[in-house]
C-alpha cells in the first residue's frame, strides 16, 4: 500500500462518487503570537491498494512539533474492499481528516506522520511563522 497524496488544505470533501474535493492547499501559517489556535485544516491523504491488500490496516497520524516531540496522535483502523481501481489496477480510497483548534504552541516546522500498519510512509510538513520566527533565525 502507498500514501499516493498527501497535503494540507483548508478544506475538503469527498463527493458521493468518490470524487475528492480540494480547496486552498497550504504548508505555512503565519500567526501574530504564540501559542496560536489554527481554527480547521483538512489533512487530505489517498491509499493507493493493490486488490492482494484487501482487508484490514491500522492507520497512525502523529502531529510533531519542531523539536520532535508528538504534539496530537490518531490512531485508526481502515477496511480496505474491492471497488473501482485507478491507473495500473490499484484501488484508490481518499480520505480527509477535518481537524479544528489545533495549537502550535511555537514557531518553526511541524509535520503530520503517516504510518500504515506500523510502517512509516509519509510526512507532511507545516511551517509556522509568527513574531519570535525572525529572532530565530
Amino acid at each position: 500500500m502507498e500514501v499516493d497524496l498527501a497535503l494540507l488544505a483548508d478544506a475538503a470533501t469527498i463527493d458521493g462518487s468518490g470524487k475528492l474535493n480540494i480547496l486552498g492547499i497550504f504548508d505555512r501559517l503565519t500567526t501574530t503570537a504564540f501559542p496560536t489556535r489554527h481554527p480547521r485544516l483538512s489533512l487530505v491523504l489517498r491509499f493507493a491498494a493493490g486488490l492482494d491488500e484487501v482487508g484490514r490496516h491500522q492507520v497512525g497520524i502523529a502531529l510533531k512539533g519542531p523539536d520532535g516531540k508528538e504534539l496530537v496522535r490518531i490512531d485508526g483502523e481502515m477496511n480496505l474492499a474491492p471497488g473501482p481501481s485507478g491507473a495500473g489496477g490499484a484501488v484508490l480510497v481518499p480520505h480527509v481528516l477535518n481537524m479544528d483548534g489545533l495549537i502550535f504552541p511555537g514557531p518553526g516546522r511541524y509535520a503530520f506522520d503517516v504510518r500504515v500498519d506500523g510502517v512509516h510512509h509519509v510526512s507532511i510538513p507545516l511551517g509556522v511563522h509568527g513574531p519570535e520566527s525572525s529572532a530565530r533565525a
